[in-house]
């Protein structure tokens, strides 16, 4: 059953497969009693539900067009709720915009971004939370975030939010039916007491509270960290970006001021994507073109994550060293790293200073990159959760947030039931965001407008 009228009364069309020539391509068309338009287009009277048919897609003088497969998927068991016709043909791009404009010819429009989507949301196909699912696992950048994308689209993530408010409608019941007892303050307590008010409460907020970390967990799988690497010239930042994507992406000379502007690089450490960025050397110069490098430098440095901040294994940490610190952005997690430990006869290690990690590397050599990788980790915050993670979004995130303070506060408020049960609705509120049970129509628009066209 649907959760709205959609509102929709027209018919949408798009290529539902990536730009780009293929052996496949995919227009699909979604709206209502879509057999006229398949009649029109291929000649075909008799479609089967989910039965794929061979035809001849033919312009409107009936010159063909291509030659592919006709799928029906009647309403209302397809992926929008409504009729969707899927047109399989050859994978070129001429011919596909060709398939789609005779669709257009015959009374679709072309769809915006995420509107399948969004109408399979509108018509009860998925909730909110699944429907952010699939565009999680087309944008997937690591197989673990596209098994964790998956187990959201097949409603884990619902399913586990959904849970939490069943037990807090039930616990409002109870909690708002203590309100019949305004005069009769023992019969309430006793009402509390004996349906365990208190640890169910305290049960749901340790279950809320797992349910974050693992949704924070996916929020790193989903977007990755940036770390940017800092410090003055020749301290290995270009070698290190080097070892750690494990091919030459930066240039590395023995001549100061090689690197004029920021080298990105991706890479995976336990599935998580971390988002390497080598700049330029810090330091006073002349040149005009390293000037505007190091200021741009700078601009990285203020949106990272994660700091390392370079230095000389065989001089430590000099007056230079210290300069660039002190004007390092504060709140963003620093590691000291040691490069060229090898050259200054020095194992490699971790060890602490005034609560400071520092770490002796050699990017040359690769002696101490696994304590560098178990250090990023560590300051992201991965604990390792394996297929339990959910790929959570900023806003999930958010939602889980203001849930759990609304429950903490309900638990300092159980003796004054009406303050208690306000609480618990606010928080019900909250998780309910997260499936779009109340969801305002601007925050839709934002949400689907970043899917691509055709899904």
């Amino acid at each position: 059953m649907a959760k709205r009228l959609s509102g929709f009364g027209d018919t949408i069309a798009a290529i539902a497969t990536a730009p780009g020539r293929g052996g496949i391509g995919v227009v699909r068309v979604s709206g209502a009693a879509l057999r006229g338009l398949a009649e029109a287009l291929g000649g075909t009277q008799s479609l089967q539900p989910r039965l794929a048919s061979l035809t001849t897609f033919r312009a409107a003088d009936q010159q063909p067009l291509d030659q592919g497969l006709l799928v029906y998927f009647p309403a209302p068991h397809s992926f929008t709720g409504e009729d969707v016709l899927e047109l399989h043909g050859h994978g070129g791009p001429v011919v596909l915009q060709m398939l789609l404009q005779r669709c257009l010819e015959l009374g679709a429009r072309l769809a915006e971004p995420g509107e399948f989507t969004r109408r399979a949301y509108l018509n009860g196909k998925l909730d909110l939370a699944q429907a952010e699912a699939v565009a999680d696992l087309i944008d997937a950048s690591t197989a673990q975030a596209a098994r964790s994308a998956l187990r959201s689209l097949s409603g884990e993530f619902s399913l586990a939010v959904h849970g939490l408010v069943a037990r807090l409608v039930e616990l409002r019941m109870l909690i708002e039916a203590t309100l019949d007892f305004p005069d009769e303050e023992i019969e309430a307590d006793r009402i509390l007491r004996d349906q365990h008010a208190a640890s169910r409460l305290l049960r749901m907020r340790d279950d809320l509270a797992s349910l974050r970390t693992r949704a924070r967990q996916g929020s790193l799988l989903r977007s990755g960290l940036q770390v940017v690497l800092a410090g003055p010239p020749n301290v290995g930042k270009s070698s290190l970006l080097n070892r750690l994507a494990g091919e030459e992406r930066a240039i590395v000379t023995d001549i100061p001021g090689t690197t004029r502007d920021a080298v990105r690089e991706t890479i995976q450490i336990e599935g998580i994507p971390l988002h390497i960025i080598d700049t330029a050397g810090l330091r006073e110069t002349g040149d005009s073109v390293e000037k505007l490098g190091i200021e741009r430098s700078w601009r990285e440095i203020e949106r990272a994550d994660v700091l390392l901040q370079m230095v000389d294994a065989a001089v430590g940490m000099t007056a230079a060293d210290h300069a660039i610190a002190a004007r390092l952005p504060s709140g963003v997690e620093r590691l000291i790293v040691h490069n060229k430990c090898d050259l200054a006869g020095l194992a490699a290690g971790r060890h602490e200073e005034s609560g400071q990690a520092h770490l002796l590397l050699s990017a040359l050599t690769g002696a101490g990159i696994d304590l560098l990788h178990d250090e990023l980790l560590r300051v992201a915050g991965w604990q390792g959760h394996g297929e339990d993670v959910i790929l959570a979004r900023e806003r999930h995130l958010h939602a889980l947030d203001a849930a759990g303070r609304h429950l903490d506060q309900a638990a300092t408020e159980l003796e004054r039931s009406e303050l208690c049960a306000e609480e618990l609705r606010l928080a019900q509120d909250a998780l309910s965001s997260i499936a779009g049970e109340f969801t305002a129509d601007d925050l839709l628009g934002e949400i689907f407008s970043r899917f691509c066209i055709g899904k």
